[in-house]
């Protein structure tokens, strides 16, 4: 059973999940090439290499574990929280400590051999997001439950083990901290301003453009002014949104033309990089909030986080971000 524990210091939650130990990538000095095609347990027809399936979009009169899928959720196989149990929150002394509770998913996004979400049409991209907001939903009834983020590793230095292109989903009992910040952030500009920061932050980014990436008519992506890394790019929906679980379906294909659009850029502009994406939202336990929006955040792995930033919070982004939105704006995309 993984465990959860409290920084005190800090207030950080940490997962102790000794059963991750035994991925292959792990505790490597150099890093493992990427399981292809020939070997791919993501690959329709090796339905019998994951775990069983938990959701999936498919095709008439076809068969969970089997062909006839186009979106299709495995736990992972190596889950950093488990869903059975107790979360038994307890102290060590000084420490606190509950059992790792939660749920650890995989979204397949394609049933071929697909390595880039940009190789799938928008519509199959209209698909994995509604997985997305689906699953989100399901699990937010569990009450033990109060945090789901939905993330994406792209490449062997942004943490993926396997080239297939796929998602995950990690539900988690307590609220992150950076999440935290977040909104903490956001309602100490209220009180202070009496508006939404998030609101105020697109509405300035669309009036001044030196960091807009691509603008439509409901969603915006940009280089976030104080960006922590080159080519960091967000994605929010203009009108004020707090719960990504909440996305009217009616805008599913608005977010993903953009969500295409944009990762389309980046690869373009760097040859396809690795990169993670993440979505922030708000949590399963707090209501319709003034002060947050859900948004989706890109990370390029091109720097490295080294001791500087590691001791003192600080990033250090050799590329500002008026410069990389500008050349991801020239980057021409089919």
């Amino acid at each position: 059973m993984p465990e959860l524990r409290k920084d005190p210091i800090t207030g950080r939650w940490i997962i102790i999940a000794s059963e991750r130990a035994k991925r292959p990538i792990d505790f490597k000095a150099a890093p493992a090439t990427l399981r292809g095609a020939a070997t791919c347990p993501f690959c329709e027809g090796n339905e019998a290499s994951t775990p069983p399936e938990i959701s999936a979009m498919r095709y008439p009169n076809t068969r969970a574990n089997d062909r006839g899928w186009r979106v299709r959720v495995v736990s992972n196989k190596f889950p950093a929280l488990r869903v059975e149990g107790d979360l038994d929150k307890r102290g060590e002394g000084l420490y606190d400590i509950m059992n790792g509770i939660g749920a650890h998913e995989v979204i397949i996004e394609h049933p071929t051999h697909k390595t880039s979400l940009t190789g799938l049409t928008e519509e199959e991209i209209r698909e994995v997001i509604w997985v997305y907001r689906d699953r989100l939903q399901d699990l937010k009834k569990d009450v033990r439950l109060l945090y789901g983020l939905v993330f994406k590793n792209v490449g062997e230095t942004a943490g993926a083990s396997l080239e297939h292109s796929h998602s995950q989903l990690i539900v988690t009992p307590v609220v992150p901290q950076q999440v935290q910040q977040e909104m903490q952030g956001g309602k100490h500009f209220l009180d202070y301003r009496g508006r939404c920061l998030f609101c105020d932050i697109i509405k300035q980014e669309i009036e001044t453009g030196d960091r807009i990436v691509v603008s439509e008519p409901n969603f915006v992506s940009f280089a976030p002014f104080a960006s922590r890394f080159p080519f960091e790019t967000w994605i929010m929906p203009k009108r004020h949104m707090t719960h990504f679980e909440n996305l009217p379906q009616h805008l599913i294909a608005d977010l993903a033309h953009i969500l295409k659009a944009t990762l389309a850029k980046i690869e373009g502009a760097l040859a396809n990089p690795a990169y993670n994406y993440l979505i922030h939202t708000t949590p399963f336990d707090v209501g319709e909030v003034d002060y947050y929006h859900w948004h989706i955040e890109i990370i390029p792995r091109i720097t490295r986080v080294a001791g500087f930033e590691w001791g003192t919070g600080f990033y250090i982004n050799p590329v500002p971000p008026e410069n990389a939105a500008a050349f991801l704006r020239e980057v021409r995309i089919s």
